[in-house]
């Protein structure tokens, strides 16, 4: 009975660590990074960040800008997402 105990109790602390693995892995992967991959981009981003929100008419200030609201900071990163994937297909479709 002591082994049966045992062995149930080092299966629930396995399954206790999976569970913290996969906790941490989705954690990981899920959620706003803001880490910019290739350093060397982030003047780009950046140039691009304000051409954007010119472009849609959102005044963006250089440094602080807490007080925009979601919805417009949220226009300006769905741009400049979709124009990114624009020019990665464009570049693959050279490439081909």
């Amino acid at each position: 009975m002591y082994q049966n105990q045992n062995q149930n109790q080092m299966q629930n602390q396995n399954f206790g660590a999976q569970n913290q693995n996969a906790g941490a892995q989705a954690q990981n992967n899920s959620g706003n990074t803001n880490r910019v991959v290739v350093p060397e981009a982030k003047g780009a981003l950046n140039q691009m960040k304000y051409e954007i929100a010119n472009e849609l008419g959102i005044n963006l200030k250089k440094g602080y800008n807490g007080d925009l609201p979601s919805r417009q900071a949220g226009y300006i990163g769905g741009y400049m997402t979709k124009r990114l994937v624009e020019q990665a297909e464009r570049a693959m479709s050279n490439q081909g």
